[in-house]
């Protein structure tokens, strides 16, 4: 990862995955608002697997660079088979990446199988795809204490707030805005692996009074002094501000623009149905209306007898 193309390719494909979920979110909801249900993955109408083949694809890209083709010796290991220092942080990236391959293999094997627990397993293991991304990022081996460290410690809030809202997902599968906040979250991810992998390796955007120096076979942001350095991070600071304002501007107009475009749909029932309820509800009515009929007429027979022997009896009298 420790290069421009290392976080902007890894990025982009974030960044493709969050807003295709947040296109697919908002589509759902505005067609069933009462009856929402948000989904692990969407199918595509082509290639129902498109996604999950799309996030293997990038992690078996993503695991050969680290281990195979970026090494000078195209592979981690040391002459005695053990991983030099050196490589640590390619095997810390290759497991983030294998973590989401094991998501998006049993994904697919979740939905030929579907089991009860489909739904649940399934976000259960994207969360611990994002709990090792998490962890990986927090205790990484390699230096992370200057601008760089800054820029992947404001990161590991954007995947903690990814990994909370997929376990909430797991009892709230009806909660339209955790799964909102899931997808704005994995596109921010996207967005700032790209800023960082720009802002990082590209000399002309490096912060005044910081350079670029090469250390342990890949090149490292330092500082002439603390100053500088403080400045660099709050700079960093404040780009991560305007760039959530932004990804929050962008992810409320597609919101609005597609509750106009998809409205909510009107389950409309076959007209013989509703033909065959209202003959049934007059038949109803018939019989309803046939036993008052039948109960008057036997009342009023009932006193009709009563009345003549009262009449006789006066008149014996």
């Amino acid at each position: 990862m420790g290069t421009l193309v290392g976080h902007v390719a890894p990025g982009f494909g974030f960044f493709v995955i969050g807003l295709w979920h947040l296109l697919n979110n908002i589509k759902i909801h505005a067609h069933h608002p009462k009856s929402f249900q948000s989904l692990p993955w969407f199918p595509y109408s082509r290639f129902r697997y498109f996604e999950l083949f799309l996030i293997i694809g990038g992690c078996f890209a993503s695991i050969s660079m680290e281990l195979f083709i970026g090494p000078e010796k195209h592979q981690p290991l040391d002459s005695d088979f053990t991983i030099p220092s050196n490589h640590l942080h390619n095997f810390e990236h290759s497991n983030i990446s294998l973590s989401f391959l094991v998501y998006a293999i049993f994904a697919i094997i979740l939905d030929k199988i579907q089991p009860p627990a489909q739904y649940g397993l399934t976000l259960m293991l994207g969360a611990i795809a994002f709990g090792q991304q998490f962890l990986l990022f927090h205790l990484h081996s390699a230096d992370h204490m200057g601008v760089e460290g800054q820029y992947h410690w404001l990161l590991q809030i954007v995947i903690f707030i990814s990994l909370i809202t997929t376990l909430l997902g797991i009892g709230y599968p009806k909660s339209f805005l955790n799964s909102l906040i899931r997808s704005i979250s994995i596109l921010f991810q996207g967005v700032w692996l790209m800023v960082m992998g720009i802002m990082l390796w590209t000399p002309e955007f490096l912060p005044k009074g910081c350079f670029m120096n090469f250390e342990e076979s890949h090149k490292v942001v330092r500082c002439h002094n603390h100053e500088a350095l403080e400045r660099a991070k709050s700079l960093v600071n404040i780009s991560f501000s305007w760039y959530l304002i932004g990804v929050t501007i962008f992810a409320m107009s597609i919101y609005l623009g597609m509750i106009k475009i998809f409205h909510e749909k009107v389950e409309y029932e076959p007209l013989t149905k509703f033909q065959d309820d209202d003959h049934q509800e007059q038949e109803e009515v018939d019989d309803v209306e046939a036993q008052k009929r039948n109960k008057i007429g036997e009342t009023k027979t009932s006193f009709l007898p009563l009345g003549k022997s009262f009449a006789s009896v006066d008149i014996e009298r």
